[in-house]
């Protein structure tokens, strides 16, 4: 009999871990507390949509193997992501308090739970939250930060149908021949050279200059009557004007539009490889069109200072190398502000693209904050060693997609292209500032 007392006192020992007393005298069974997974205690319970409760690792371990947003009961799909039933959790842990932490000490133990909690708790990081901030939101509504987007939706399309009706005139100037210019046209080609042209488009209208009188001209007749333009270096920008429009046979490209409406491919590929990979879309530039875009690019955002004659030159003419002043500033522009290169290259075309110019500079702001967050996301998961496998996956995709767009853009409909474009200019804005507020969110519920 005495041999026997040790075994007794184990299996007490073992109903009173399964048992307890609550405070009203009641026996409460860890069995009323199990999870349906593991059919163990709860450890940190985590509650799903649908009601069921299961171990935060045993859920872990049933998305990472079935990649299913479901309940592994009633397989009712849960929506967001599930959080930590906090008051069950609690309660577990005061009554069951001894084997809740010998649980936990298990569950250190085995690597693939904590494997699979890690890929839960990042898949939960990356996931917008669903819940928003009663206190600043109408749930009912965007409340007014959603009143401010439809505002800015509708600028956007009272600018798109503006941009549509009124950019007639000036696409048809970059595909008609110059010696089929009427005298307007000579007009409207002479005023894109710099305020400074106006001062003589008086004397072109009295002379009647049509496209083939204007081919006619040389720097000595403008020195004479009736042009007399007596500053040198207005002659001298016209003429380099005039020289490569006889070259080029109609009128280069000289803003935003008209260069669309002459490289309509390339600009609908600009607009999107910049917005997605800036530093990849200005190599690009660099490698394969250094004369006609990556020139006249950085001769915009990194100005030679030492050239007196900046304003009267045209911009998408200067053909001369940069300086190594230049290169130093635009490389670490480059490496760290790849999206304030954009923004001061549209805010030197504010005097011509007023309102375009605008929301390409905020675009650029936006995705700016955007790729912070980005970068503080990796450095506060400790997964900065990951960014050159990212970086070889982004080249990898932004390679293939762009790829595929030259093989089939030329069986895509040019309304679908414009369509394309305009959504990227004034409609990307729009989604990013969302996107930015989403962010902040996400990083004060992270904070809290």
């Amino acid at each position: 009999m005495e041999e026997d007392e040790p075994l007794q006192s184990e299996a007490e020992r073992a109903e009173v871990e399964t048992r307890t007393t609550s405070e009203d005298g009641q026996q409460v069974s860890a069995s009323e507390f199990l999870c349906h997974c593991c059919y163990d205690i709860l450890v940190n319970p985590t509650t799903l949509n649908c009601g069921h409760s299961f171990c935060r690792h045993c859920l872990a371990l049933w998305w990472v193997s079935s990649k299913k947003n479901e309940c592994p009961e009633c397989r009712e799909k849960w929506e967001g992501f599930p959080k930590v039933n906090i008051l069950l959790r609690d309660v577990i842990e005061k009554l069951f308090s001894d084997a809740i932490e010998q649980r936990k000490e298990d569950i250190q133990q085995n690597s693939d739970v904590a494997h699979s909690l890690e890929t839960f708790q990042k898949y939960g990081n990356d996931q917008i939250p669903t819940v928003p901030n009663t206190g600043r939101i109408n749930p009912r509504g965007g409340g007014f930060f959603s009143g401010v987007l439809t505002a800015l939706t509708c600028v956007a399309v009272v600018l798109l149908g503006y941009h549509w009706s009124s950019r007639e005139f000036e696409d048809d100037l970059v595909h008609k021949p110059v010696a089929k210019w009427t005298s307007k046209e000579v007009i409207h080609w002479l005023e894109q050279l710099g305020p400074w042209a106006s001062h003589y488009k008086e004397r072109f209208l009295l002379e009647k200059v049509n496209g083939r009188l204007l081919l006619t001209l040389t720097e000595e007749d403008f020195t004479k009557e009736p042009y007399s333009i007596e500053n040198s270096n207005h002659r001298k920008a016209i003429m380099q004007e005039l020289e490569y429009v006889k070259n080029l046979g109609v009128k280069p490209p000289q803003n935003l539009w008209e260069y669309k409406a002459v490289n309509p491919g390339k600009s609908l590929f600009l607009l999107y490889a910049l917005k997605i990979s800036p530093r990849l879309s200005m190599l690009y530039l660099y490698v394969f069109d250094y004369a006609e875009a990556f020139l006249p690019f950085i001769h915009t955002i990194c100005p030679m200072q030492e050239d007196k004659y900046e304003a009267i030159v045209p911009k998408l003419l200067d053909l001369k190398d940069p300086s190594w002043k230049q290169w130093r500033e635009f490389i670490v522009k480059y490496l760290f502000l790849p999206y304030q290169l954009v923004a001061e290259f549209a805010w030197d075309w504010l005097d011509v693209h007023y309102w375009t110019s605008r929301f390409i500079i905020v675009n650029a702001m936006l995705l700016s904050v955007l790729e912070l967050f980005s970068f503080w996301r990796l450095w506060s998961r400790r997964e900065l060693k990951t960014i050159p496998h990212r970086m070889w996956r982004h080249f990898w995709k932004v390679s293939t997609q762009g790829l595929l767009v030259a093989i089939f853009w030329p069986f895509i409909p040019q309304f679908v292209c414009n369509c394309l474009f305009y959504w990227a200019l004034y409609f990307n804005p729009i989604i990013n500032i969302d996107l930015v507020v989403k962010e902040v969110r996400r990083l004060e519920t992270q904070v809290q």
